[in-house]
C-alpha cells in the first residue's frame, strides 16, 4: 500500500514539477490522462472478465446439475420399466407353467382313460379270439365231415355219369354242347323278341312324335298360295293405243319384242294387250316399259330403248329391296350383297307356278321351327332354308340348281354347313348335318302343299311313267323305278344279259333317250344297278 501511494504520489503533478516543466504541461497532462484511462479500462475489463467467467461457470454448473438430474430421472424411469417388464415376464412364465401343468394333467387323464379302454378291448378281443378258435375247431370238424360227404357225392355222381353215358350213348362233352346250344337258342329267341318289341315301340313313338312336330311346324307356317301366271295383261287407255304400239309396218312392236325378249299379243280384248314370257323378270321389265310408254304417249324405237333402260333400273331396285326386306323379316344378318340380290331375284322366279321367293321363305320358317323342336341350330336352318333354291336364278348348264346354288354360296363365303344343306336338299350329296335333313324335309313339305304348284297329278304321273317306259325299252333291263319326284330313276338290269363292261353304255344310252324324247325341268339322274345274288333255302 505504501508503495502504491508513493507511486501515485509520484504521478501527481506538483508545483515544482509544473514549474520545471513549464511549457510542456499540456502535453504531459494529456499523456497522464490517457494512461489513467488505460489503467481504469484495464481494471474494469479485468473485473468484467472475472465476473463473466464466474457467471459462465455458475451457468455451466447449473446446466450440469440439470443434466445430471434429468439423467437420473430417465434412468429411474427406465429402471422402473425394466422392473415392470421383468415382473410381467415372470408372471407370464408362471401362467405358462401352470397351463402346461394343467394340460399335462389333462393329457395324463386322457392317456389313463385310453389305456383303460385299450385294456378292456384287449380283454374282449382275447375272449372273442378264444370263441373263434372254438368255432374254428367246430368248423374243422364239420369240414372233415363235408369232405367225406363230398367224396361220397363225387362217387355217386361219377356212377350216375357212367350210367347216363351208358343209357344216352353220349360223352360228357357232347352232352354239354347240346345243353349249351339249347340254352343259346332260347336266349337268342328271347333277345330277338325283346329287340323287336323295343324297335316297334321306338318306331311307333318316333312316328307319332315326328307327325306332331311336322303338324305343329306346318300350322305355324300356314300361308296362302297363288299360282304365278306366265302372261301379264297391260291395260291401255284406249283402243287407239294398240295401233301406236304396233307402229308403221309393225316397227314399234318388233323393236319392243327384240329389245325386251317378250312376246306382245294383241287380240280382240278391249283396251288391253298381253305380254307372254317364261322369264318373269323380262316380263316385268317389259310391263313397266309398256306402261311408261302408254303414259308418255310417244312410241317409237328410240323412246322404247330409253324407257326400257329406266325400267331395268327400276326393276333392279325392286329386286334389291325385296332381298333386303326378306333378310330383315327373317332376321338374317352378315350376308353378301350379291346373295341379297339373288334372293330378291327369286321373287320373279316360279317353279311349277309357285313363287320361288315365297317358297324359300316358307322353307326357312319350316326348317327353323323343326330345328327348334329337335334342338338343332335354328339360325343355320333358317339361313340354309332361304338360300336352298338360289341356283334356280343362276343361268348355267354345268349342273342342277342344287349344285349351282352350293357353288354360288361357297363363292361368297357361306359356311360349309349351309353349302352342304343347299347341295343335299334333293339328296344329290350325302347329308352332313341334321339341319341339312331338315331343309330337305321342309322343301318337300312346302312343295307338296295342296295348291302350291300348278302341275296336275296326271302330268306328274305321266312324266314318271314315261321315264320308266324309256328305261324298260332297253334290252337287259328287268325293272325301273322313278324316284325323287322324277329327278332320279333307278334301273335294274339282268346280270346274265348285261355285264360290267356294257353296263355304263346302257346307262348312257338311257340318258340320251330321255334327253331326246322328254321335256323336264332340271336334271334327271340315271342310276343303273347290276346285282348277282345266290339264294339257297335250308329245309
Amino acid at each position: 500500500m505504501q508503495k502504491q501511494s508513493s507511486a501515485a504520489g509520484n504521478l501527481l503533478p506538483t508545483k515544482s514539477n509544473i514549474d520545471s516543466l513549464g511549457g510542456t504541461m499540456p502535453y504531459l497532462y494529456h499523456v497522464i490522462t490517457l494512461a489513467a484511462g488505460l489503467l481504469i479500462g484495464y481494471f474494469i475489463s479485468s473485473y468484467m472478465i472475472r465476473k463473466s467467467s464466474q457467471n459462465v461457470l455458475a451457468a455451466a454448473e447449473i446446466q450440469k446439475k440439470e443434466i445430471l438430474d434429468e439423467a437420473r430421472a430417465n434412468a429411474q424411469k427406465e429402471l422402473q420399466k425394466a422392473q415392470k417388464k421383468a415382473k410381467e415376464i415372470r408372471d407370464k412364465e408362471l401362467q405358462d407353467k401352470k397351463n402346461a401343468e394343467r394340460e399335462a394333467a389333462k393329457r395324463r387323464a386322457e392317456l389313463d382313460k385310453l389305456e383303460a379302454h385299450l385294456t378292456s378291448r384287449i380283454e374282449k378281443v382275447d375272449a372273442r379270439a378264444e370263441t373263434i378258435e372254438k368255432r374254428a375247431d367246430g368248423l374243422r370238424d364239420k369240414e372233415s365231415e363235408l369232405d367225406k360227404l363230398r367224396q361220397n357225392s363225387l362217387e355217386i355222381i361219377e356212377q350216375q355219369k357212367k350210367e347216363l353215358e351208358r343209357v344216352a350213348g353220349l360223352t360228357p362233352e357232347q352232352a354239354r354242347e347240346q345243353l349249351m346250344k339249347k340254352i343259346e337258342d332260347e336266349l337268342q329267341y328271347d333277345i330277338a323278341l325283346k329287340v323287336n318289341e323295343a324297335e316297334q315301340k321306338i318306331k311307333s313313338t318316333a312316328d307319332k312324335k315326328s307327325r306332331e312336330i311336322l303338324a305343329t311346324s306346318i300350322q305355324r307356317c300356314a300361308t296362302d298360295h297363288t299360282i304365278d301366271p306366265i302372261v301379264t295383261v297391260v291395260e291401255l287407255p284406249s283402243e287407239e293405243m294398240k295401233g301406236r304400239i304396233i307402229g308403221r309396218e309393225g316397227r314399234n312392236i318388233r323393236a319392243f319384242e327384240n329389245l325386251t325378249g317378250v312376246d306382245v299379243i294383241i287380240d280382240d280384248t278391249p283396251e288391253a294387250v298381253v305380254l307372254s314370257s317364261f322369264d318373269p323378270i323380262k316380263r316385268e321389265i317389259a310391263r313397266v316399259t309398256l306402261e311408261n310408254l302408254t303414259l308418255d304417249g310417244r312410241i317409237h324405237p328410240a323412246k322404247i330403248e330409253e324407257l326400257y333402260e329406266k325400267a331395268q333400273k327400276e326393276v333392279h331396285l325392286r329386286i334389291k329391296e325385296a332381298g333386303e326386306q326378306t333378310m330383315l323379316a327373317l332376321g338374317i344378318q352378315s350376308i353378301h350383297q350379291e346373295l341379297v340380290e339373288i334372293v330378291g331375284r327369286l321373287n320373279y322366279r316360279t317353279s311349277y307356278g309357285q313363287n320361288v321367293l315365297q317358297h324359300s321363305i316358307e322353307v326357312a320358317n319350316l326348317a327353323s321351327n323343326l330345328a327348334a323342336e329337335i334342338g338343332a341350330d335354328i339360325q343355320l336352318a333358317r339361313r340354309a332354308g332361304l338360300l336352298h333354291d338360289i341356283g334356280k336364278v343362276i343361268e348355267s348348264d354345268e349342273g342342277n340348281h342344287a349344285k349351282l346354288g352350293a357353288d354360288f354360296a361357297r363363292k361368297y363365303q357361306e359356311s360349309p354347313k349351309v353349302v352342304n344343306a343347299i347341295a343335299a336338299h334333293h339328296e344329290d350329296v350325302p347329308f352332313e348335318t341334321p339341319e341339312a335333313v331338315l331343309i330337305a324335309a321342309a322343301d318337300a313339305i312346302s312343295a307338296s302343299r295342296r295348291g302350291a304348284r300348278s302341275e296336275s297329278l296326271e302330268a306328274y304321273i305321266k312324266r314318271l311313267v314315261d321315264l320308266e317306259t324309256i328305261a324298260k325299252s332297253f334290252k337287259g333291263v328287268s325293272s325301273a323305278y322313278a324316284i325323287q319326284a322324277g329327278r332320279e330313276i333307278r334301273v335294274m338290269v339282268s346280270p346274265e344279259e348285261v355285264d360290267d363292261i356294257s353296263a355304263p353304255k346302257v346307262c348312257r344310252d338311257i340318258v340320251k333317250k330321255i334327253e331326246s324324247d322328254m321335256e323336264y325341268p332340271g336334271q334327271v339322274k340315271v342310276v343303273l344297278i347290276r346285282e348277282t345274288r345266290s339264294v339257297e333255302v335250308a329245309h
